[in-house]
């Protein structure tokens, strides 16, 4: 029997340490996990720390839809020779917010007024292509906001503060003037209708 005992022990012995070998494999996975884990945790609220934790009021800040303030259609004599050409066009701000808006229908007389003087100094051949439109929506556009105290760089003023900032190399002026632009609570001009006769 002597013989035959150390014969049994030996596959005995060999699956207790099969055993113990699954068993330390096991506990390393687990013990990896977890510090994978807090690892990647721990960095996102380091990030969240040193951004002062704006990401999550960011995503948590739900988006304020726009206010529209429709104006009342306009009909406006063009700069064409012989005057018998005009215009019908429908306005429509976008605005920020609601107090935006009661603050535009305060100065909505001397609003209108002077976008009907813009207006009438275009032809009609520079209101009839796409890039008259845009300009003149830019014009109404500072129309709107110079009431407010807000102004907007007309194309002219963009050309030449872009050239100086390319000469200069400061690349910090462009990024004011687009933040002093966007903090413009009249945010666009659209165009509901738009004829030309």
């Amino acid at each position: 029997m002597s013989a035959n005992t150390p014969a049994a022990a030996a596959p005995a012995k060999s699956k207790k340490m099969l055993l113990i070998i699954i068993g330390v494999v096991v506990a390393v996975l687990v013990i990896g996990g977890g510090a994978a884990a807090w690892f990647i945790s721990s960095r996102s609220h380091a990030a969240e720390d040193e951004e002062g934790g704006a990401p999550a009021a960011h995503k948590e800040a739900p988006k304020v839809a726009p206010t529209f303030l429709p104006m009342e259609n306009m009909v406006v004599n063009l700069a064409d020779p012989g005057g018998d050409r005009f215009a019908q066009i429908g306005i429509t701000l976008e605005l920020e917010d609601a107090k935006t808006s009661d603050q535009v229908k305060q100065y909505l007389p001397s609003i209108r007024s002077g976008i009907l003087m813009l207006v009438s100094q275009r032809t009609s051949t520079e209101l009839l292509q796409r890039e008259g439109k845009e300009k003149l929506a830019t014009d109404i556009l500072r129309e709107v906001s110079r009431p407010l105290g807000y102004s907007v760089p007309s194309e002219r003023e963009r050309a030449k503060a872009a050239a100086a900032a390319e000469q200069d190399g400061d690349a910090e002026e462009r990024p004011a003037a687009r933040k002093r632009t966007e903090r413009n609570p009249v945010r666009r001009v659209l165009f509901s209708s738009f004829i030309i006769q």
